[in-house]
């Protein structure tokens, strides 16, 4: 997918690794498959993704299946994901995904984040043809195992596209191939190291180092937020 298409890529993971080290958050994000799919990982693609990603945290065993067990609780019924599109400092676009059981408490939050740096929250869909969808597996890449043979076993799963980097295989496809993806992956005993739904922009921007430090303002805010579960920019 290109040199741009990798520098998007580190800089994802290195939110993501920041922000997933927060147990609660990884915890929120277990129930919520849950709730949405059901409580059993080998039925649920999403569920099961949610706990390896708290696994590779290392996230203890009590915890990951306290946060299965809460998806029953009757107070989770009026938990809910949102999602935030914004407009920060320099041009940058922010999609900001949420869960939450106060959307009222949440939306002030993240628009007194976005206020604070002169930037603002726009209606939900503005910013959707900035961004595509993708689902993204890194895969531990065991000796002997080759790239292109992979790919070729997943091309009818969903895959788009493989990169290797080191000793890691990055499987990029469309998000609606996530479950499909999940499975054919767990068929080929590939071990997951990481997986989620990414927001790609197609018009990444450029920023100096100078604009860089008032976007992290607004981003390390935002992800502070306990309600907050990801953030993308159209930074390059």
């Amino acid at each position: 997918m290109g040199r741009a298409f990798e520098y998007r890529r580190a800089a994802k993971e290195k939110r993501w690794d920041k922000m997933s080290k927060l147990f609660p958050k990884l915890g929120k994000a277990i129930t919520m498959a849950a709730k949405e799919g059901g409580d059993d990982p080998s039925m649920n693609a999403k569920l099961r993704t949610a706990i390896q990603n708290a696994k590779a945290q290392n996230m203890p065993k009590d915890n990951i299946e306290a946060a299965v067990k809460r998806a029953t609780q009757k107070d989770l019924a009026s938990f809910s994901e949102i999602i935030y599109e914004g407009k920060g400092p320099h041009g940058v676009l922010v999609y900001v995904e949420c869960a939450t059981d106060n959307p009222t408490r949440t939306v002030a939050n993240v628009k007194s984040y976005f206020n604070k740096v002169g930037g603002s929250i726009v209606p939900n869909g503005q910013l959707e043809f900035m961004f595509g969808r993708k689902s993204v597996f890194e895969l531990a890449r065991k000796e002997g195992v080759d790239p292109e043979e992979v790919e070729l076993e997943l091309i009818d799963a969903g895959c788009e596209s493989i990169e290797v980097e080191d000793d890691k295989m990055f499987v990029y496809g469309d998000f609606t191939a996530f479950g499909t993806l999940s499975k054919a992956i767990d068929d080929l005993q590939l071990e997951v190291l990481k997986a989620n739904l990414q927001r790609i922009p197609t018009s990444p921007i450029d920023l100096t180092e100078e604009q860089m430090v008032d976007v992290e303002k607004l981003l390390d805010k935002i992800e502070e937020d306990d309600d907050v579960q990801q953030v993308f920019t159209n930074i390059a």
